[in-house]
């Protein structure tokens, strides 16, 4: 199986990246970001306590995103590999999904972080709250709070996949498809 986790700030890219590997490398796609979306949407109680952290621009606690992730793998049958959309983002997270992943008799494969400097991610989710709505990316202070907590969160997580050697890390500045080809050779070597 190739387990695949795509990393980087909010506004990175890592959505448009994933899905475009999906589609190359036939992964199923598990993002967190969008599992949220839907239990919100729905009212569910797993989405309304997650809407008290991402109305405060912070990320769900690790029991959420770890009910989250173990719900979403209880749904595929025989997969070809998954690749995880935000998740993990604490090292509590990444040494959870080595648990997870060990019970279905696989492991991560490894961890792509797209690097894209402050004021590009800024811009883009300003212009991503103008095409599609989302509350989190509607103020610069939102925006802020979300970057400078993922900073300070997920950095550790880098060094956790660094210290494994799983650790690749991408520009993710420039042409969606030319950051595509970078994130192929990447997969290609690995395989």
């Amino acid at each position: 199986m190739l387990n695949i986790l795509m990393f980087g700030p909010p506004g990175a890219g890592k959505g448009t990246q994933s899905n475009k590997i999906i589609e190359k490398y036939k992964l199923t796609h598990i993002s967190t970001g969008e599992i949220l979306r839907k239990e919100i949407k729905t009212g569910s109680p797993l989405g309304i306590e997650a809407q008290k952290h991402i109305d405060k621009g912070y990320y769900v606690t690790d029991g959420i995103a770890i009910e989250i992730i173990n719900k979403s793998l209880s749904y595929y049958k025989n997969p070809d590999g998954y690749i995880f959309d935000g998740f993990p983002r604490t090292t509590f997270q990444a040494q959870a999904l080595t648990h997870i992943l060990s019970s279905i008799g696989s492991d991560v494969s490894l961890m792509i972080s797209i690097d894209v400097n402050e004021g590009v991610l800024k811009e883009r989710l300003l212009n991503r709250y103008k095409d599609s709505g989302r509350v989190d990316d509607k103020t610069l202070e939102i925006i802020g709070k979300r970057i400078s907590f993922y900073n300070q969160m997920t950095d550790c997580v880098k060094e956790y996949y660094k210290s494994i050697g799983k650790y690749k890390s991408i520009d993710g500045i420039g042409e969606i498809d030319v950051i595509f080809d970078k994130i192929c050779k990447v997969i290609e070597n690995y395989k």
